[in-house]
């Protein structure tokens, strides 16, 4: 049986609309490396702090960036090591001389551990205190640290612009 010519045509637009799409996969490549290139660089930037929703954090206008450490976080009810539960904030405040024994026992644990871990250089403490803890509840946790061998001491805050950032001083 013989096609008819309009079928003959059809046949042949069918065919011209069948053929695959070619795929250029050099601008797929481009911006994948890109997007490799801008994730390395920018991952290797960012220490994330433990979530500070149970405490305000003082400003500073401080432009280090944090390191690494063990963190002991004074919040308004308790002081917590790593997130563990140590000591109240009351029962700190209640004990006599400069030293939390609580405190030290569990930094000395954490300073252990990173001993086994193969960190053993200068061991350094990250305090996140509540900005309305008094001093001298900070100035114990210092100084507990210190006696913990802990001989790089740092206070956490919240970064704000500088005072006059872009105002003209008269």
């Amino acid at each position: 049986m013989k096609k008819s010519h309009r079928a003959d045509r059809m046949t042949r637009h069918h065919k011209r609309g069948r053929r695959g799409v070619a795929l250029n996969l050099v601008s797929l490549m481009d911006i994948f490396t890109i997007l490799v290139f801008f994730l390395l660089v920018n991952s290797s930037d960012v220490q994330d702090l433990p979530s500070t929703r149970s405490i305000e954090m003082p400003e500073s206008v401080s432009q280090d960036k944090p390191r690494e450490t063990v963190v002991v976080l004074v919040s308004q009810d308790q002081i917590l090591v790593d997130g563990k539960p140590v000591l109240s904030v009351a029962d700190a405040l209640g004990i006599e001389g400069n030293t939390l024994i609580p405190l030290k026992v569990a930094l000395a644990a954490q300073s252990e551990r990173m001993i086994r871990g193969g960190d053993a250089g200068d061991q350094e403490v990250t305090i996140m205190g509540d900005k309305t803890v008094p001093y001298r509840l900070l100035r114990k946790v210092m100084a507990t640290c210190t006696e913990a061998d802990y001989g790089r001491v740092s206070l956490a805050v919240i970064q704000r612009a500088p005072d006059g950032a872009g105002e003209a001083s008269s």
